[in-house]
């Protein structure tokens, strides 16, 4: 196992003192001027490769790859002809347990017929944007923890801490990776049950990232982060239940705030706080801040900055987004086809959050394992009351050239107390409903009028 520790004794004792040292998120001009040269990719990730299979770091494409056919819909991406290197099972474990999440051997354990993980080559070939890069560089001079860790300055458009300090700077730059400026699809949502029993859920969906919109940069001490608008279509007892609202950047100044029309008395009502563990419709097989293996405040969890470790995780994973893929071969009793998700060794930033004392969440400590390249979650572990591991979410992420970044695709929730599991993001059968990315869309979108409307 290659396992990197911070490098130098302020980053330690920034990971133990977290928001009061919010002055050590500045690095010196000369460290800035790292960004982008021979070692450091411009999000300050390493450009070398491992002896444990991570690649060296390409970045050689920032837009589409060589064969695209087209910017929008379904592509299969460049490494569609590639096999798997080999397969992780229950069998042989503890050959490859170094490298792998505690939820990663708890599913191999628990499902040994159904979850297992086809490692393919790791490929780190897509990189950002002259402007995204310019950002970070600027960001990692200038942006700082403000308001007790609560908010952050700095230029939006690319990640506050190129060179993180603390578990709480990581987990801003988790909070604001680089994504697509908008989304919008019809989304399916599979909720599978321990007998095997299937729920289904559908929802139209969008987002918009405000200071993600290119070319135009914001500030991260702007008021609106991002929008969202969630439509329900199935199941039926769900049916024409809107909810529409915005996360701010600051959280010492405004709360993720939400307005939901509610078919039954045919009205928009603001509703009561839908941040950090409100449970998301239509099981609630997931919390709020599970999305993107986590998003929001953080202001609830000690965040501690781990190192690097070198681990299997989903990657690349275009295959499994892939339309002519029925929903009744991808979806299976206790966990999602194994066929169809495919790993790749990368080396990830492991954060680790430890709940406060006096404040409420029904995870007392969550891992999240955060790609270096991209600083999104590729796998998130979360534990119970009692300090069990209780849930193992992952995303599979895929490159989507209308984005110019990575986009999330199917992502998986799984119980490991109940045996259920949750699949959203689903697209595979939504035909001219798949993701459409970076469409011009408006604020009077995500508006309590918006959702009165779409609720009708």
């Amino acid at each position: 196992m290659t396992f990197r520790g911070i490098v130098n004794s302020a980053v330690v004792l920034a990971g133990i003192a977290l928001s009061t040292q919010s002055a050590l998120a500045k690095v010196p001009e000369a460290k800035a001027a790292e960004l982008g040269g021979p070692e450091k990719t411009c999000l300050g990730a390493e450009k070398a490769g491992s002896a444990d299979g991570v690649a060296a770091y390409t970045g050689k494409w920032t837009d589409n790859w060589p064969g695209v056919r087209k910017v929008n819909g379904f592509e299969p991406g460049p490494y569609a002809d590639e096999k798997p290197l080999f397969t992780i099972t229950s069998q042989n474990i503890s050959k490859y347990a170094a490298n792998l999440t505690a939820g990663e051997q708890a599913l191999l354990k628990k499902y040994p017929d159904a979850f297992k993980m086809n490692v393919y080559p790791s490929h780190r070939d897509f990189g950002y944007s002259e402007g995204v890069c310019e950002i970070a560089k600027k960001n990692a001079t200038t942006a700082e923890l403000v308001h007790d860790g609560k908010g952050i300055s700095g230029t939006s458009g690319s990640i506050p801490f190129p060179f993180p300090q603390s578990g709480l700077e990581a987990v801003w730059n988790v909070v604001n990776a680089i994504r697509p400026w908008t989304e919008v699809a019809v989304n399916d949502i599979a909720d599978v049950y321990s007998g095997g029993s299937i729920a289904w859920g559908r929802a139209k969906f969008m987002t918009m990232n405000t200071g993600n919109q290119p070319g135009k940069p914001g500030s991260y001490q702007d008021h609106i982060n991002a929008y969202f608008y969630d439509a329900f279509l199935l199941p039926e007892r769900q049916k024409g239940f809107v909810a529409v609202g915005y996360q701010p950047n600051d959280f010492s100044v405004d709360a993720t705030q939400s307005w939901q029309y509610q078919p039954g008395i045919r009205r928009v009502r603001q509703a009561p706080e839908v941040g950090f563990d409100y449970p998301v419709p239509p099981a609630g097989l997931r919390t709020v801040d599970d999305d993107y293996g986590f998003n929001g405040s953080p202001e609830r969890y000690t965040w501690k900055l781990v190192g690097k470790k070198d681990v299997y995780v989903p990657y690349n994973n275009f295959k499994i987004n892939d339309p002519s893929i029925k929903y009744s071969d991808l979806i299976k009793p206790n966990t999602v086809n194994s066929d169809y998700v495919r790993y790749e060794m990368h080396r990830e930033w492991v954060i680790e959050g430890t709940l406060k004392a006096g404040v409420r969440h029904i995870y007392s400590k969550r891992e999240l394992y955060v790609d270096e390249d991209t600083w999104l979650v590729n796998w998130a572990d979360a534990y119970d009351g009692r300090g069990q591991l209780w849930r193992a979410n992952y995303v599979t992420y895929h490159y989507s050239p209308e984005g110019k970044a990575y986009h999330r695709g199917a992502t998986i929730y799984h119980d490991l107390t109940s045996g259920a599991y949750e699949a959203g993001y689903l697209v595979n059968e939504r035909g001219s409903d798949w993701w459409k990315i970076n469409i011009p869309l408006t604020a009077a979108q995500f508006s309590p009028d918006a959702a009165a409307r779409g609720g009708h």
